[in-house]
Protein backbone atom coordinates (compact mmCIF):
# COMPACT_ATOMS: atom_id res chain seq x y z
CA UNK A 1 0.00 0.00 0.00
CA UNK A 2 1.85 3.47 -1.28
CA UNK A 3 2.11 5.79 2.12
CA UNK A 4 -0.57 8.73 2.33
CA UNK A 5 0.08 11.89 0.45
CA UNK A 6 0.60 14.88 2.94
CA UNK A 7 -2.09 17.61 2.16
CA UNK A 8 -0.69 20.70 2.64
CA UNK A 9 -2.75 23.14 4.88
CA UNK A 10 -2.50 26.98 6.01
CA UNK A 11 -4.98 29.21 7.89
CA UNK A 12 -5.57 32.73 7.38
CA UNK A 13 -8.03 34.84 9.67
CA UNK A 14 -10.25 36.71 7.47
CA UNK A 15 -12.80 39.83 8.90
CA UNK A 16 -16.59 40.06 7.10
CA UNK A 17 -17.24 43.65 6.16
CA UNK A 18 -20.55 45.15 7.51
CA UNK A 19 -22.46 43.62 4.81
CA UNK A 20 -20.68 39.97 5.96
CA UNK A 21 -18.53 39.85 2.78
CA UNK A 22 -15.31 38.34 3.37
CA UNK A 23 -12.41 38.87 0.63
CA UNK A 24 -9.96 35.91 -0.79
CA UNK A 25 -7.42 37.85 -2.68
CA UNK A 26 -5.14 35.39 -4.30
CA UNK A 27 -6.57 32.16 -3.08
CA UNK A 28 -9.51 32.74 -5.13
CA UNK A 29 -7.23 33.03 -8.25
CA UNK A 30 -8.24 30.86 -11.72
CA UNK A 31 -11.60 30.14 -9.27
CA UNK A 32 -15.11 30.94 -10.88
CA UNK A 33 -17.23 30.86 -7.43
CA UNK A 34 -17.19 28.15 -4.56
CA UNK A 35 -19.32 25.80 -3.04
CA UNK A 36 -19.81 26.90 0.88
CA UNK A 37 -20.86 23.80 3.09
CA UNK A 38 -22.16 25.01 7.05
CA UNK A 39 -21.44 22.37 9.59
CA UNK A 40 -23.66 21.84 12.99
CA UNK A 41 -20.99 23.43 14.57
CA UNK A 42 -21.19 26.29 12.28
CA UNK A 43 -18.21 25.59 10.69
CA UNK A 44 -17.75 26.70 7.03
CA UNK A 45 -15.75 24.82 4.09
CA UNK A 46 -15.16 26.48 0.83
CA UNK A 47 -14.77 24.03 -2.31
CA UNK A 48 -13.59 25.43 -5.32
CA UNK A 49 -15.89 25.24 -8.28
CA UNK A 50 -14.99 26.02 -11.99
CA UNK A 51 -17.44 26.41 -14.42
CA UNK A 52 -17.61 25.68 -17.79
CA UNK A 53 -19.79 27.48 -20.68
CA UNK A 54 -23.39 26.01 -21.66
CA UNK A 55 -22.23 25.10 -24.83
CA UNK A 56 -19.07 23.15 -24.01
CA UNK A 57 -20.91 21.34 -21.50
CA UNK A 58 -21.40 17.95 -23.83
CA UNK A 59 -17.88 17.51 -24.54
CA UNK A 60 -17.23 16.38 -20.05
CA UNK A 61 -20.68 14.53 -20.99
CA UNK A 62 -19.36 12.66 -23.72
CA UNK A 63 -15.82 9.81 -22.52
CA UNK A 64 -15.50 9.40 -26.46
CA UNK A 65 -15.37 12.93 -27.68
CA UNK A 66 -13.47 14.18 -24.79
CA UNK A 67 -10.44 11.13 -25.57
CA UNK A 68 -10.52 12.33 -29.02
CA UNK A 69 -9.99 16.09 -27.75
CA UNK A 70 -7.43 14.74 -25.20
CA UNK A 71 -5.34 12.87 -27.76
CA UNK A 72 -5.79 15.59 -30.51
CA UNK A 73 -4.08 18.08 -28.15
CA UNK A 74 -1.21 15.40 -27.30
CA UNK A 75 -0.65 14.75 -31.04
CA UNK A 76 -0.41 18.66 -31.52
CA UNK A 77 2.02 19.68 -28.75
CA UNK A 78 4.19 16.34 -29.96
CA UNK A 79 4.20 17.62 -33.70
CA UNK A 80 1.95 14.59 -35.32
CA UNK A 81 -0.71 17.06 -36.84
CA UNK A 82 -0.42 18.91 -40.03
CA UNK A 83 -2.35 21.29 -41.94
CA UNK A 84 -5.02 20.43 -43.79
CA UNK A 85 -5.93 24.37 -45.39
CA UNK A 86 -9.26 26.35 -44.29
CA UNK A 87 -12.12 24.48 -43.40
CA UNK A 88 -13.72 27.97 -43.10
CA UNK A 89 -16.37 27.45 -45.79
CA UNK A 90 -17.97 24.71 -44.92
CA UNK A 91 -18.94 26.02 -41.79
CA UNK A 92 -22.74 26.75 -40.33
CA UNK A 93 -22.88 29.66 -38.41
CA UNK A 94 -25.28 28.42 -35.40
CA UNK A 95 -25.28 31.21 -33.38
Amino acid sequence: MAPAKKIARSQIVVRPDSKGRITLGPLAKGISSFVISKEDDGRLTLDPYKEIPAREAWLFQNPVAADKVRKGMTDLSEGRLRSRGDFTQFVEDQD
